[in-house]
């Protein structure tokens, strides 16, 4: 396939991705909020997703857009898991400073939301792709296998990796005591 000329591919780009930004913005801070620049992690989604156009390897530009801007995320928080890791595990041993009860309950939000990514990160490719298509992008596993070509049985199997491995960390950080998740669900 030839490169297609930098104008058609400048009218594609105004036309099915620029609309987007305010949107796809909103959709980072709420996603990734503990991320410190935004402006690059759209510069790089940008850059897959006119490489991807170019391979004519898009066909639905925003939702391409959205999983573009997620992946990029997650590769910014992979390249800095090494630094955060410590630094998360023990800010939760930390005592809590007298703080307004709203302030508190968020910055706890947002460190077990970034335990949580943490935590999935560290799993196997497919299978923090099922669990990030569940619980972030709340797919059911039916159309998780039709996204991944893979059969629904395998995404449970994945399903229950990923939660068992999860569960691990957040033993490890001291974020859930003894009572193990078979105990709960049988509850």
């Amino acid at each position: 396939m030839h490169p297609m000329p930098p104008t058609d591919q400048a009218r594609w780009f105004s036309a099915h991705v620029q609309p987007y930004e305010p949107a796809l913005r909103a959709y980072l801070q709420k996603r990734f909020p503990a991320l410190p620049d935004h402006d690059d992690l759209l510069q790089e989604t940008y850059v897959r997703t006119l490489r991807a156009y170019e391979g004519g390897r898009v066909t639905h530009a925003k939702a391409f857009l959205f999983t573009t801007a997620r992946n990029a995320a997650i590769d910014l928080f992979r390249r800095r898991r090494g630094q955060d890791h410590e630094a998360l595990c023990e800010f939760s041993a930390l005592p809590m400073i007298d703080e307004a009860p709203d302030l508190g309950e968020a910055l706890e939000r947002e460190r077990r939301l970034e335990l949580l990514l943490e935590a999935i990160l560290g799993l196997p490719e497919r299978c923090r792709q099922v669990m990030m298509l569940r619980h972030l992008d709340g797919l059911a596993y039916k159309e998780i296998a039709e996204r991944l070509g893979i059969s629904p049985e395998t995404v449970k199997v994945h399903m229950i990796k990923g939660v068992k491995d999860c569960t691990r960390f957040f033993h490890q950080c001291g974020l859930l005591g003894t009572e193990t998740p078979s105990a709960r669900v049988a509850s």
